[in-house]
C-alpha cells in the first residue's frame, strides 16, 4: 500500500514540478473536485470569515492562543558565547527561518486548530514570511483563524500538490525554506519526497495516533473518550489500550459500543477501530516496553502513579499525565503543539517547537595569542588527515607580525 501512495506522490510532484499553476488547476479538478478562481485567498475573504464564526468560538480561540503562545514563548533559545580556552571565543546565535510552508488539512474535519499550532510559534520565532496550503473550500473556521495572523499568505490548495507547490514553488505559490504540517498518507509521502530532495521538513506527521496505558485506578469511561477522540479523525488513524487487566479492557470495550453510537462521526471512527488493539499486560514494565516499542503520537497515561511511569517513556510525541488529563486538551489548548511524528517515528523526530522555525549559526573568534596555543593542535590534526593547507592557513598567521 505505501508504495501505491508513494508512487502517486510522485507522480503529482512531477507534474507540479514540470506543469506548475497549470498542473495545479489540473489536479485540483482531478482530486477536489474544483478549481477556484484564484489559488491565494484575500486578506479581505480571511476577514469577512469572522462573520460566520460564533463569539464562543472566537473566544476559545483567543484562550487556545495564549496559552500556546505562553509555552511556545517559554521555548525561545538564547545565545550562547564562551571562551573555550583563553584568546578563543565560540558563540551560537539563533535565526528565524526567513520563508516557511505551512500545510492545513482540511479533509472531513475544519482542522483550524492545526493553524494556531503553527502560525503561535511561527510568530514567536519571527520568520519573516509565511505561506500557508489547505485544499479548496476551507470553512470559515479556518479562515478565520488565519484571519487573526497578518503576516501569512493563504492558498486554496491540497494534498500532495500544496506539498509540491511550496517545496518547488510555481507562478502563483512562493517557493519556502521549511514545509511544517500533518496530513493524510499522501500528503506525508509527499513531504518525505521532498525532503529526500533537499527541502527541510518538520517531520513525517500523518494519520493520527493514540495509545492508552490503563491499571486498576483507571476510569473505562475515559478511556473509552480517549480512544475515540483520535478514532473519529480518520478511518486511517490508530488506537490502542494497553491494561493490566482483562477486566479494565471488556468495560473499556463495552464503553467504546456505547459512546459510539452518540458521535456523529461514529461511521469513520469504526472504521479506525477495525484497525487498533486492545491489548492485556503482564505490567506495568510490559507496558512501558510495547509503548517505547511502538513510540505512539500521543500517549495517555492512565494510571495511579502516571508521573513515575512517565520517566520511563523514551518515544512518543506528546504525553497525558493522570486521569484528567484528556488528548484532546493537547490538541486545542493546553498549551502543547499537536502537530506530531507519526508512524512510529517518535524514536528519532520530535513535535512543533518554537525552534522549530529557527536556524543556529555559530561565530569563532581568534586572538593571535589564542591561535598561538591552538596552533599545534590544530597542525597536528591537518597534517594526519594529509591537508597540509590547512595547516598552512595557521602557521601562515603566525609567520606575520
Amino acid at each position: 500500500m505505501q508504495g501505491v501512495v508513494d508512487s502517486i506522490a510522485a507522480k503529482i510532484i512531477d507534474r507540479v514540478r514540470g506543469g506548475g499553476d497549470r498542473a495545479l488547476r489540473e489536479i485540483s479538478l482531478e482530486l477536489d473536485g474544483r478549481v477556484p478562481d484564484h489559488f491565494e485567498i484575500s486578506s479581505e475573504a480571511l476577514m469577512l470569515s469572522g462573520g460566520q464564526v460564533s463569539g464562543a468560538l472566537k473566544e476559545a480561540i483567543a484562550v487556545a492562543i495564549s496559552n500556546i503562545r505562553v509555552f511556545h514563548g517559554a521555548q525561545v533559545p538564547g545565545p550562547v558565547s564562551v571562551e573555550t580556552q583563553p584568546g578563543i571565543r565560540c558563540s551560537l546565535r539563533y535565526e528565524p527561518i526567513p520563508r516557511i510552508g505551512l500545510y492545513i488539512p482540511g479533509g472531513t474535519a475544519p482542522l483550524f486548530s492545526t493553524v494556531l499550532m503553527t502560525m503561535v510559534p511561527a510568530t514567536i520565532a519571527g520568520c519573516r514570511e509565511i505561506v500557508a496550503c489547505t485544499p479548496p473550500g476551507a470553512p470559515p473556521e479556518i479562515l478565520y483563524a488565519f484571519s487573526l495572523f497578518p503576516n501569512v499568505r493563504v492558498f486554496a490548495i491540497g494534498g500532495a500538490q500544496a506539498v509540491a507547490a511550496m517545496a518547488l514553488g510555481t507562478e502563483t505559490v512562493p517557493k519556502v525554506d521549511k514545509i511544517f504540517g500533518p496530513g493524510n498518507a499522501y500528503v506525508t509521502s509527499a513531504k518525505m519526497q521532498m525532503a529526500g530532495r533537499g527541502v527541510a521538513i518538520d517531520m513525517p506527521a500523518g494519520p493520527s495516533e493514540v495509545m492508552v496505558i490503563a491499571d486498576h485506578s483507571s476510569k473505562p469511561a475515559f478511556i473509552a473518550a480517549d480512544l475515540l477522540s483520535q478514532a473519529e479523525h480518520g478511518h486511517d488513524s490508530q488506537v490502542i489500550v494497553l491494561a493490566t487487566s482483562m477486566v479494565i479492557i471488556n468495560e473499556t470495550l463495552a464503553e467504546i459500543e456505547r459512546q459510539l453510537e452518540q458521535l456523529p462521526r461514529r461511521d469513520t471512527a469504526r472504521l479506525a477501530l477495525a484497525n487498533s488493539l486492545a491489548i492485556c499486560v503482564r505490567d506495568m514494565d510490559q507496558a512501558v516496553e510495547i509503548s517505547n516499542f511502538y513510540g505512539p503520537e500521543h500517549l495517555i497515561l492512565s494510571v495511579e502513579d502516571a508521573r513515575g511511569v512517565a520517566g520511563r517513556i523514551n518515544n512518543a510525541g506528546s504525553v497525558f499525565l493522570g486521569h484528567f488529563t484528556p488528548e484532546s486538551a493537547g490538541d486545542y489548548a493546553s498549551g502543547t503543539n499537536h502537530t506530531l511524528p507519526t508512524g512510529g517515528f517518535t524514536s528519532a523526530w520530535s513535535g512543533i517547537t518554537t525552534g522549530a522555525f529557527m536556524k543556529s549559526i555559530t561565530f569563532q573568534e581568534i586572538t593571535r595569542e589564542g591561535l598561538e596555543r591552538l596552533a599545534p593542535t590544530v597542525v597536528e590534526m591537518a597534517r594526519a588527515e594529509q591537508l597540509e593547507a590547512h595547516a598552512n592557513a595557521v602557521l601562515i598567521r603566525l609567520m606575520t607580525e
